[in-house]
């Protein structure tokens, strides 16, 4: 297999394996192996979330506390 990574990618992948101890390799394997092991539920979620970042609509129930509530001393 043959990837196409472009330098700075590259480079910065480097650094990032560096700081944890491992190999650039290593980091692709973990990837793909948690890529993978993802459950379609997983990335039905992930999915649902990424579109309510993107476009800024997120519903939010009524307020049914205070904040004396959420601060009770």
């Amino acid at each position: 297999m043959t990837l196409v990574i472009e330098e700075d990618l590259l480079l910065a992948a480097r650094k990032v394996a560096l700081d944890r101890h491992t190999s650039v390799n290593q980091l692709v394997r973990e990837y793909l192996t948690s890529l993978v092991g993802e459950t379609d539920r997983q990335r039905l979620a992930k999915a649902r979330l990424m579109k309510m970042m993107e476009t800024g609509i997120v519903e939010v129930g009524d307020i049914t506390w205070t904040r004396d509530d959420l601060y009770e001393r």
